[in-house]
């Protein structure tokens, strides 16, 4: 037991560590600061519990790397009940800020009217897809609460390491060209198939070029959603040498059904990895759009160095 002049004889004393001083010392961990806007992560696609659980689990990664965050999920294609739509999210938050602030004053408490964007709209996608973000920024018109649109995910070399992660899980790739050992299924060309049309192919290639680099073999990105461009990109790999392709969704995943990723490996002739899911960069790339969108982010998320 412990007295007013310290613990007890004979018992170890815990002190606090110092902060270590310099330049090397660890930076101070970044909160939300108070009364900041929402992160609503607007989620395409039709609404599921698979899809939701994807969403919350991303919201979850967000919520770790910045305690105290205000995270919300808006499904494109909601029904404002059992998956609120991206409209009836924004409204609710701002309803919820109101009502924080009016409470306050209520307690006399000297609190400033709060202003500014409600709400930071990040839209969960790897790549521009014109058609979706034109849905989502009609959403934010309609809801007419004040937000701000960030741009997609990607490109990024985390969305690179993903991607690769979820070829070695299936099997296609190495998962670390510094050890070595022979994956026999592994690929020697890899298609990264994208939604969106050419701007999407487009800002697919520049991930798809840090993911050659990991896995040094040919990348050639290809539109989901255009006709022959799968098999067209699958004949480019084969005629340039590549005998084991394999399918990369640059897909975070609700963005279009399975069954189209099942026949574009089909039409390629090759085995398909899993969309990026709730791999973790897809938490930490939202929260940095966030927060960049503020002004209150130290630094973006840097990938894993090349092995």
């Amino acid at each position: 037991m412990s007295s007013p002049t310290g613990p007890a004889s004979g018992l170890p004393v815990r002190m606090p560590r110092p902060r270590q001083p310099g330049r090397h010392r660890r930076p101070e961990p970044l909160v939300a600061p108070e009364g900041a806007p929402a992160l609503v992560l607007a989620v395409p696609g039709t609404p599921s519990s698979a899809t939701r659980s994807l969403a919350d689990e991303v919201i979850s990664i967000a919520r770790s790397e910045l305690p105290g965050l205000d995270a919300r999920v808006g499904h494109l294609d909601g029904d404002d009940a059992e998956f609120p739509s991206l409209s009836a999210v924004l409204v609710s938050a701002a309803e919820e800020r109101a009502a924080r602030f009016e409470q306050a004053r209520a307690a006399g408490l000297d609190v400033k009217e709060p202003d500014g964007p409600v709400a930071v709209v990040v839209p969960l996608l790897a790549g521009p897809d014109n058609s979706l973000l034109r849905r989502i920024r009609q959403a934010v018109m309609v809801s007419r609460i004040a937000a701000e649109l960030t741009d997609v995910l990607g490109p990024h070399p985390l969305l690179a390491e993903g991607l690769h992660v979820r070829l070695s899980e299936a099997g296609l790739a190495r998962a670390d060209r510094a050890r070595l050992f022979t994956v026999a299924t592994a690929a020697d060309g890899i298609i990264l198939a994208s939604v969106g049309g050419d701007e999407a192919v487009q800002a697919a290639g520049i991930t798809g070029m840090l993911l050659a680099a990991r896995l040094a073999v040919p990348v050639i990105a290809a539109a989901l959603d255009e006709e022959g461009s799968i098999a067209s990109v699958a004949e480019q790999l084969r005629s340039s040498g590549s005998q084991q392709l394999a399918l990369a969704p640059y897909l975070i995943g609700p963005e279009i059904e399975a069954s189209v990723l099942e026949e574009a490996a089909k039409e390629a002739g090759c085995a398909t990895a899993e969309p990026l899911g709730p791999y973790p960069a897809i938490g930490k790339l939202a929260l940095a759009k966030y927060t960049t969108a503020l002004g209150i982010s130290p630094q973006q998320p840097q990938g894993t160095p090349v092995r």
